[in-house]
């Protein structure tokens, strides 16, 4: 690795400070390129998931579902995400990051476009299903990839840096729901975003002819006995990091996915916005999440990993209660909420790509990050159904409430897990 975590001598510093970036010029030519590589595949990632979401509406009265029903749809999304994240993580452990990297990518993009094609919403479950496969992956094996370019001092940033791509898909799908649902009726328009997941297709040719696994990492890896195995991750000293850690990513997502699933539908059906008033609050909640990623990202190396997630669960708790007991009319004070709602829930996960390949061997990492981040996601899942089937008797605002206990349930998980800002990865 060497040169690839050095500081440029000739780049001015600001006073008090490193210079703005210096956590993506360390990285160096190859880690750059494989930033970029995971940057586009989460942006993309966050597009395909976001599709439904934002199309729920529209698909629940295309195929007369009722709450929990169309609440089911993101739930086996995310339950089988799981699946696809340890499978995914093995993958990454045996073959190397990027063959891995492209594979997710590939695998989600194609059922999101088959999504746009089911006749039922039977079948709609079955492909919304296995795109979680590829879905589930893509985070995990992207994060590995480029922290181990990261030097241990910039590692929060960096990996921060990634997880903001959700930031960027999620606008780019508003974007994209806004003009769709503007120019066609909604039986049709909610198939039109379905297939428009196709463009993660172009980001694989990229990786495959400039993105590379880290030198070091890839001959450790290489060298490693037991590399890719689940009994590797649950042996004597790491089954207790991967209990916790499941439970750590079970709360945190559990409370991210009910607001990411259920906040567009609150804002048409209980606040009464149109599509474009829905796409423009929804725009401010979203840049409060691009700068929240990037602020914890700085955090979570300044505080270290576990403060960093225990400061921004308490606040995503308040700020969730506060976003769902609105009173009705105050609709300038819903755009306000959303911002820091947004940059909180979003700041949370910016230690996370650190924090889970820090508590890994770098024979086990993959299999150990996809396992933990995805079980807890699966788990995790049952919040946006069970929200859903609540919110015919409590309504969509009130039900939201129920997904501040997850982060209630993070604070909780770090007390079985060290601190690990600092940590070199082999």
């Amino acid at each position: 690795m060497g040169t690839t975590r050095s500081e440029p001598a000739t780049t001015p510093r600001k006073a008090g400070g490193e210079p703005p970036l210096t956590w993506l010029r360390a990285l160096g030519p190859r880690g750059r390129r494989a930033f970029t590589g995971a940057f586009g595949g989460y942006a993309l990632d966050s597009y395909d998931f976001f599709a439904l979401p934002l199309s729920m509406v529209a698909v629940a009265a295309y195929f007369g579902l009722d709450s929990g029903r169309t609440g089911l749809l993101t739930t086996v999304t995310l339950v089988v995400s799981a699946v696809g994240g340890a499978l995914a993580g093995i993958l990454a452990d045996r073959i190397g990051r990027v063959r891995a990297l492209m594979v997710t990518v590939v695998t989600y993009a194609v059922f999101t476009v088959a999504c746009g094609f089911a006749p039922n919403y039977e079948t709609l479950l079955v492909f919304r299903a296995l795109q979680g496969l590829g879905f589930g992956g893509e985070w995990a094996v992207g994060a590995i990839l480029v922290a181990e370019y990261a030097s241990a001092r910039h590692r929060g940033r960096t990996l921060g840096g990634v997880q903001s791509a959700w930031a960027a898909g999620w606008a780019l799908a508003v974007v994209v729901y806004t003009l769709v649902f503007h120019l066609l009726d909604p039986d049709t328009a909610w198939r039109v975003m379905f297939w428009t997941g196709a463009l993660p297709a172009l980001l694989v040719v990229y990786v495959r002819r400039h993105v590379e696994d880290a030198p070091e990492a890839a001959r450790v890896r290489r060298e490693s006995a037991g590399r890719g195995s689940f009994a590797g991750i649950f042996r004597s000293g790491l089954a207790r990091t991967t209990l916790f850690a499941v439970l750590l990513s079970t709360g945190v997502q559990g409370g991210y996915y009910t607001l990411a699933t259920w906040v567009p539908t609150y804002l048409k059906a209980e606040r009464g916005l149109t599509v474009v008033g829905t796409g423009g609050y929804l725009a401010f909640l979203i840049s409060g999440a691009f700068l929240g990623y990037l602020t914890g990202g700085y955090l979570t190396d300044r505080l270290g990993r576990k403060r960093n997630i225990v400061l921004f669960a308490v606040l995503s708790a308040v700020c969730t209660v506060a976003y769902a007991n609105i009173p009705a009319g105050a609709d300038g004070l819903v755009l306000v909420l959303g911002f820091p709602l947004g940059f909180c829930m979003s700041a949370i996960f910016s230690g996370f790509g650190s924090f889970l390949a820090e508590l890994y061997p770098t024979a086990v990492r993959g299999t150990g990050q996809g396992f933990t981040y995805n079980t807890g996601r699966a788990v995790g899942a049952f919040f946006p159904a069970l929200v859903g089937f609540l919110a015919d008797g409590w309504g969509v605002g009130g039900a939201l409430v129920f997904g501040a206990a997850g982060y209630g349930i993070a604070v909780v998980a770090l007390l079985g897990l060290p601190e690990t800002r600092g940590r070199e990865l082999w």
